[in-house]
């Protein structure tokens, strides 16, 4: 759709008895009522009959039984299964984290072509097209996810290995490609999507908007270019940290395991005025709370958690505290509900079920607002999902017992896809804003960093550059190719 649709049919009331309206908060206007006038003439049958009709239609009306969408026969308003298909089918449902491009890497090696894997039939795991449309999803985004590992937790520190550093971006590079390709590859299913428009469109066309988004920081080898140029290669989120601290910011997993709660680094707050200006969407899922907190202390666009709970109902440092959900909604940001078992009960993580996923939205909805509450499942990500959502042919499922438990089919409509679209649509509109008044690239790097120092006989072009140079140890001559003094290529000849 290209413009949000105005919701007519839901004439449920909600848990609390208060009408639509009140909920929404509207007041200052008069109420509407009906007034019937008597009538002085036309008193035949022909008027009693007129009547007795009005007031029958009128009386169906007020029915518990008369839920009226525009263009289609009143339903029951307790048939959840029918109000979730009609939601469904006029609005996306968008999923803001599923990591199906890992399982393309560590099970294929990212070789998509040579017919192992049909994405169009029923395959193991969480994530097909056919369950895809099964669990009537509208849009997605894809993680293009690299693991931090124990030679990577600090790769921006110069004294570790430079080929640490090259295999995160080379990965992420990958990641992107192959998310790209097995995209381009169904485009009967799937449409790739880099503006919140584009996934109106694709959702109108009847595919699946498919977006990128890079889950961790240490992904862009903690350089503010970096951060353009996946910009440039179609990634819309980046989320600040993973499970290890970076350049940018501390973990929530360095906080867990009983590290300090360093927040948000200098280079970290010049990483989000950069993203702002681009248009790239912050995403604080993976982050410690003092990291969310300074985060949006400086954040001139919305931000959004791509996959996360409430803390509140879950004390797992993954999830999202009160104090930061009431800032989230002002802000205008958007927390995404995480499928994810032991973020949902620590205690007894196999028990989890869908319940639990619920219990952490209407949360959400409760501190925040149902503007800024979605879904992010994780799907093919976490080993572990709550019961009653096993794959991503189980979202109906989710509406479903949102609306048992007395969710709108308006509220239901912000969860499902509206919020993010808006909160994208927002976050782009910033960006034009901050475009227009003439702010420039972000251009500061890590301290640590090491430069080249270049050769003494560069051709320099400021005074003094050359001494510096040479203080520093720069190299005496170019690169000589092993060429001896009779001027042919000779493998002998140490001066290189």
């Amino acid at each position: 759709m290209d413009e949000q649709q105005t919701n007519t049919e839901s004439t449920s009331l909600p848990s609390d008895g208060q009408s639509p309206s009140s909920q929404r908060g509207t007041s200052g206007g008069p109420e509407q009522s009906l007034i019937v006038h008597p009538q002085t003439q036309n008193s035949g049958f022909f008027s009693r009959f007129t009547y007795h009709l009005f007031a029958a239609g009128f009386a169906f009306l007020l029915s518990p039984l008369a839920f009226i969408w525009p263009g289609h026969s009143p339903i029951d308003p307790t048939n959840y299964a029918e109000r979730t298909r009609r939601v469904l089918k006029t609005t996306p449902l968008i999923d803001g984290h599923n990591d199906l491009p890992w399982q393309l890497r560590i099970e294929l090696h990212n070789r998509i072509y040579d017919g192992r894997v049909d994405l169009n039939k029923r395959l193991l795991g969480h994530t097909d097209l056919q369950r895809m449309r099964a669990g009537m999803v509208g849009g997605q985004f894809w993680s293009v996810y690299v693991h931090c590992d124990v030679n990577q937790q600090h790769f921006e520190d110069p004294s570790m290995l430079r080929q640490a550093r090259q295999w995160i971006v080379r990965d992420t590079l990958e990641q992107i490609d192959v998310t790209r390709r097995f995209i381009n590859e169904h485009p009967q299913s799937l449409q790739y999507c880099d503006t919140a428009a584009c996934a109106r469109k694709a959702f109108k066309s009847g595919r699946i908007s498919s977006m990128v988004g890079i889950e961790g920081g240490h992904q862009v080898g903690g350089s503010i270019a970096s951060i353009r140029q996946m910009y440039n290669l179609g990634a819309r989120y980046i989320t600040l940290t993973h499970n290890c601290d970076n350049s940018f910011a501390t973990s929530a997993s360095t906080v867990a395991a009983g590290g300090p709660d360093g927040g948000l680094s200098k280079l970290g707050y010049e990483a989000i005025k950069e993203m702002n200006r681009l248009g790239m969407m912050v995403d604080l899922s993976h982050v410690s709370h003092q990291t969310m907190r300074d985060v949006l202390s400086v954040a001139r666009a919305p931000v959004i958690f791509s996959h996360s709970g409430a803390y509140s109902v879950t004390p797992h440092l993954r999830n999202v505290p009160d104090d930061v959900l009431r800032t989230v909604k002002r802000n205008g940001g958007i927390v995404m509900a995480v499928f994810v078992n032991r973020f949902l009960k620590m205690k007894d993580p196999d028990e989890a079920t869908i319940h639990d996923v619920v219990d952490h939205i209407f949360h959400i909805a409760e501190v925040c607002g149902w503007d800024c509450v979605g879904v992010g499942s994780d799907f093919s990500g976490t080993p572990y999902v709550p019961i009653g959502l096993e794959d991503v042919s189980k979202f109906p499922d989710l509406v479903q017992l949102l609306m048992e438990r007395g969710a709108t089919d308006e509220q239901v409509r912000l969860f499902a896809g509206e919020n993010i679209l808006r909160v994208w649509s927002r976050i782009e509109e910033r960006a034009r804003e901050i475009q227009a008044t003439g702010e420039k690239p972000v251009e500061e790097e890590y301290e640590g960093r090491e430069w080249h120092k270049g050769m003494k006989d560069s051709p320099w072009m400021l005074r003094g550059s050359r001494q510096k140079a040479i203080e520093a140890g720069a190299a005496d001559k170019p690169y000589m190719f092993n060429v001896d003094k009779e001027g042919r290529h000779n493998p002998a000849v140490k001066e290189v």
